[in-house]
């Protein structure tokens, strides 16, 4: 087993920018008329509380927004709401709010019959460009009739990767910049204080896209209000039966990656500065990507978390639950899915990672200690870090925390490892019931949660030294805080325990 040692500078400062609750993905919107979806969102909520959420098909035909019928030899147009007044009520009642997507192409107003996913999302150019926008339009219209002034504050981004054929049509690079161009115009001209970012790109040319994307808003005078791209961290997956398996690529090289698309954009005097939001990001890029269900994901994300604010102003995981149909209904309890949550509100291992960084966040204070396995924060005299471990060696990790105030400190740490916080292992050695019971869900809902573990430490010479042990593929949360003790009349803890 190896052991780390960290002394901590109590006056050191590190820049770490944590938005873990910023916004979080889903799959469809529609898939919000389901009540499995909508129990994992309150858990979701009531745990970490993200104030965003953004997924696909606003204006997919499940929705039912747009509508065209014939009178008298004239086509017209129709918008029906009933659908998105009820998801959109229920986010709000959850305390989240939409992040909007703008996509996929309604039926009537596809320019051609190309699909995405199970579901057959319309990935096709608008047929006539007013009408797209029309539409844009009457919908934030009727939203902030609906809810208020809070609406121009909701982040728009136009479209979805589409430098992906299977997303965009061709991949048609010209015609999405006319799709931008048109509903970025149209947006600022009903409501100049809405904030309007793309151009969502994922992968492929990434940089080809980013540059051009910018030079078009030069040459057309627009300035977008973020510029929006993914994020994923796998190399390209083997298929095997309905799976798919993948090694995750080299941290570094990944940070690497996104320091460029920032390097692009403020290569641009009229564009630097302007914030990146990364709308999507997670390990794997496929819905049966298993690596979603472990804990050596949980250990990525803990890296990836402690950095990805650093070029950053936005991350949105991809996606807060299992309730996700992109290549169909899923075939088991375990199936790689990309919530954080699974069916039954039994949280994965990587849920407990953002848990753990929405923990970090409301503690506050200031950073003092950064790498490429820690965050450590410091708010008067007390500590607050999280630790893991990629894929490595049991390790203990001796830290030295330098305290002004003598006497004694409330040791608290929840730590998620293969050993102790893993319902996959549980589920696997139950037999893998796809369609588990009540009951079975139950059991293995209780495997999935982090003990939590205490200890009085008492200073010597102003410093306090805590020893966590970061097993393989483990997270570990601690804090540090000075003790209070108030113990009742005649209440004695160690005699309680000996006293017989």
């Amino acid at each position: 087993m190896n052991t780390e040692k960290i002394i901590v500078d109590p006056d050191n400062r590190v820049a770490f920018r944590n938005f873990v609750d910023y916004c979080v993905g889903t799959g469809r919107l529609g898939l919000a008329l389901t009540d499995e979806y909508l129990s994992e969102l309150a858990f979701v909520q009531k745990m970490i509380g993200f104030s965003f959420i953004r997924g696909h098909g606003l204006f997919s035909d499940d929705v039912s927004i747009y509508h065209e019928y014939e009178e008298n030899g004239e086509t017209k147009v129709e918008y029906n709401y009933t659908y998105i007044d009820r998801i959109f009520d229920k986010y709000l009642e959850l305390g989240i709010r939409p992040y909007l997507e703008l996509g996929f192409m309604p039926g009537d107003l596809a320019s051609g019959t190309q699909t995405i996913f199970y579901w057959k999302g319309n990935t096709t150019p608008p047929k006539d460009y007013s009408r797209w926008t029309d539409m844009v339009i009457a919908l934030l219209s009727h939203l902030k009739q609906r809810y208020g002034e809070e609406v121009i504050d909701w982040p728009i981004e136009v479209w979805n990767e589409p430098n992906l054929p299977g997303f965009w049509y061709k991949a048609d690079m010209d015609e999405y910049f006319r799709l931008f161009k048109e509903t970025f115009t149209a947006i600022k001209k009903w409501d100049s204080r809405i904030k309007v970012g793309g151009p969502a790109i994922c992968g492929v040319k990434d940089a080809e896209w980013i540059e051009a994307f910018l030079k078009f808003c030069r040459k057309e005078g627009l300035h977008p209000d973020r510029i929006t791209r993914h994020h994923y961290t796998v190399e390209f997956p083997e298929r095997v039966g309905h799976y798919d398996y993948s090694k995750l690529e080299d941290s570094e090289m990944r940070f690497e990656n996104l320091q460029s698309t920032r390097d692009i954009v403020d290569s641009f005097e009229e564009f630097r500065g302007t914030p990146i939001h990364l709308t999507e990001f997670s390990t794997s890029y496929t819905p049966k990507g298993v690596i979603h269900d472990t804990n050596i994901n949980a250990a990525y994300l803990a890296r990836q978390l402690s950095r990805l604010g650093d070029v950053n102003d936005a991350y949105s995981y991809w996606t807060f639950g299992d309730v996700f149909e992109e290549q169909g209904v899923p075939n088991s309890l375990f199936h790689g899915g990309f919530g954080m949550v699974a069916a039954g509100n039994i949280p994965k291992p990587s849920f407990w990672t953002f848990y753990f960084y929405k923990q970090l966040k409301l503690f506050g204070g200031d950073c003092v200690y950064r790498d490429d396995n820690a965050v450590i924060v410091k708010k008067g005299e007390s500590y607050a870090g999280i630790l893991w471990n990629i894929d490595e060696e049991d390790r203990n990790v001796q830290l030295s925390l330098p305290l002004a105030d003598e006497g004694e400190y409330t040791l608290i740490s929840k730590t998620v490892d293969e050993s102790c916080c893993n319902p996959l292992k549980l589920w696997h050695d139950m037999g893998e019931p796809a369609y588990p019971s009540a009951e079975e869900t139950e059991l293995i809902r209780s495997a999935a949660y982090p003990p939590a573990e205490s200890d009085i430490v008492k200073t010597e010479k102003g410093n306090a030294v805590i020893s966590p042990l970061v097993r393989k593929n483990g997270v570990v949360y601690f804090s540090l805080t000075k003790r209070k003790f108030t113990p009742d009349r005649g209440y004695d803890y160690e005699r309680v325990l000996s006293f017989h």
